[in-house]
């Protein structure tokens, strides 16, 4: 046969397809999470009871699963099909901290690491930011060294996330994978007092500052100098060293609406505060908390003053007597831009201690090397968190990472970066950024026929007067019943629904777009996928884009036909040349499975 010489509008078409096939995009959930944990396949695993290789699938990724399995603000579940369409997301969290729980084993925990390459890094926190760049540093055979100013691991996770929410056991197993690899980790080492940042560098080939954000700030209201008045880093850190306050009284007002603000409220409790209240601009049904720390706040007992904002601290003697608020009216302007404004109506309630959970401080390490922006983060190349020094990257919330997830995606993208640097290549070098962080999927397909709403399975929670007085486990997690149920509501987004209508297109590839890029790149199709197709059109039926793959085999069938002087190019097809000659078929089509050459 001649040299086949297709067609532009084949190539055209198959082009638009190759652009707009969804075949290949990932799930919601795994794009939402910034570290891109394959979600839809462990929770399928563990939904048939392969928990150890749902753990492995969670592993590749994220060597912190029981933690993050307690603690993790899941965008994974915000972007959850079932969430968007039902409000009722599965439970990923919980069911990655469960098949943690039941399979996790230090003695399986991949230790492989490069052989040495004299380079020395130099990572400033023990945090997920930190721990992930160190660990993704140390693989590739790079000396590694932690500087971390307090003396155990897990920065403000460890200090700032109360011991009820996380156990600081679980904290100390999944951090041991550091030593193990031969991470060295200094603590109790400030930059700045024990050693300058300066030095650091002159040290290190590369430095990672991941310190977070350790400094708390306190509006400056009236009475906000008053005896009783607390940043919320301030008195979460000594309740997590101490499990104690003995500077808080018994009346407390915590004043905030976030996640930190629900752990100051609860904590309060556990420290033996008889009333617990809480302020935020924010309504209760607007509140950037999450529902789960809402709900649980609600339940133990805290007074929610949801849409009033601090106007005064009111005082006696130098000490916290009672906070009055404002009714809020509004929070932006019309351009959007923040300018609360409040009504007349006020309301006093007596405290006697005041937490202000608005927002933490990155303090500066380097002597005023690096730029500071708001909120005292570091001004970085957003892309690869490089600094305006040479060989100095800045990771998680001291660049702006919000959550424990996020910072390890940060820690990720810094390791990419140093890797390069090292390397002598750009920075920017063989890199697509979206894929570094979270990105919205491009898969929007119709509901499974079917589909219905079910509900959401919870962990089993202790009784909320029981807990709010101690600091042991709040959640118990899920049982193994809980699990397939929870996994069986996973609707398994993907688009195939092609591939599952043509049983053809199976024996040549996983989905439109690889065949037809392959077609695009090659120049050159197999004669066999263009003659199995059966020109049913079941494919374009179903595609939710209506991409017509019968047009690019069909105009393929013609050029092959026109390259081998009329005839098909199947060495089966010859059989009935005079069957066409006769006229009692003038289209024909051959099955895989028939064709013996």
């Amino acid at each position: 046969m001649n040299k086949v010489i297709f067609s532009q509008k084949l190539y055209d078409t198959a082009q638009d397809i190759v652009d707009g096939c969804m075949g290949d995009a990932d799930p919601a959930c795994q794009t939402a999470c910034p570290m891109h944990t394959d979600v839809k396949q462990y929770v399928r695993l563990a939904g048939e009871g392969k928990y150890k290789q749902a753990l492995d699938v969670v592993r590749s990724k994220l060597f912190l699963p029981q933690t993050l399995g307690r603690i993790c603000a899941h965008p994974c579940e915000a972007a959850c099909r079932r969430n968007t369409e039902y409000q009722q997301p599965i439970s990923v969290a919980g069911i990655k901290r469960f098949i943690a729980e039941q399979t996790d084993n230090a003695k399986e925990w991949d230790l492989t690491v490069a052989p040495d390459t004299d380079k020395k890094i130099a990572i400033v926190g023990a945090g997920p930011a930190g721990a992930q760049a160190a660990i993704e540093l140390r693989r590739q055979g790079h000396s590694v060294t932690i500087f971390e100013k307090l003396n155990v691991y897990g920065g403000m996770m460890r200090v700032g996330i109360p011991e009820y929410r996380l156990p600081r056991d679980v904290i100390d197993s999944e951090y041991s994978y550091l030593d193990m690899l031969g991470i060295e980790t200094r603590f109790g080492v400030e930059i700045g007092k024990d050693i300058t940042f300066a030095d650091l560098r002159e040290q290190h080939d590369a430095v990672v500052l991941a310190h977070g954000a350790h400094v708390g700030s306190i509006i400056p209201l009236p009475g906000h100098e008053s005896n009783g008045v607390f940043s919320a880093v301030e008195y979460l850190k000594e309740i997590s060293e101490t499990q104690a306050f003995p500077r808080a009284g018994k009346r407390v007002m915590v004043i905030g609406g976030g996640d930190v603000a629900m752990d100051c409220a609860r904590s309060s409790w556990r420290i033996g505060a008889d009333e617990v209240h809480q302020c935020s601009l924010e309504s209760m049904e607007n509140l950037p908390a999450s529902q789960i720390e809402i709900d649980e706040s609600e339940e133990e007992g805290v007074s929610f003053n949801a849409g009033w904002g601090p106007a005064s601290i009111e005082a006696k003697d130098g000490k916290v007597v009672a906070i009055t608020l404002k009714k809020v009216a509004s929070i932006f302007d019309a351009e959007g831009n923040f300018a609360p404004q409040y009504t007349d109506e006020t309301r006093t309630i007596e405290v006697d201690t005041v937490v202000f959970a608005t927002g933490q401080v990155v303090a500066d390490i380097t002597d005023g090397a690096l730029e500071q922006t708001r909120g005292g983060r570091y001004v970085v190349d957003k892309e690869t968190l490089a600094t305006s020094v040479e060989g100095v990257y800045v990771a998680g919330d001291a660049c702006g990472g919000n959550i424990v997830v996020e910072a390890m995606a940060l820690g990720h993208k810094a390791a990419l970066s140093i890797e390069r640097q090292l390397a002598k290549r750009p920075l920017t070098e063989g890199r697509d950024f979206t894929l570094e962080y979270s990105y919205s999927s491009r898969l929007e397909i119709p509901l499974p026929e079917g589909t219905v709403d079910l509900p959401r399975l919870h962990g089993e929670l202790r009784d909320a007067d029981e807990r709010k007085r101690d600091f042991k486990q709040v959640d118990l997690g899920f049982k193994a019943e809980d699990i397939k149920a929870e996994a069986t509501r996973c609707l398994q987004c993907t688009c195939k629904l092609c591939m599952s209508e043509c049983i053809m297109m199976n024996d040549f590839g996983d989905c439109p777009k690889t065949l037809m890029k392959e077609f695009i790149d090659n120049q050159d199709m197999d004669p066999l996928l263009s003659y199995s197709c059966n020109a049913c059109d079941q494919c374009t039926l179903v595609c939710p884009k209506d991409y017509p793959m019968k047009e690019v085999f069909m105009g393929a069938r013609a050029d092959f036909v026109k390259a081998n002087d009329g005839n098909s190019p199947i060495a089966g097809h010859k059989a009935i040349n005079m069957h066409q000659k006769l006229g009692f078929s003038k289209f024909f089509t051959m099955a895989k499975s028939a064709v013996k050459g």
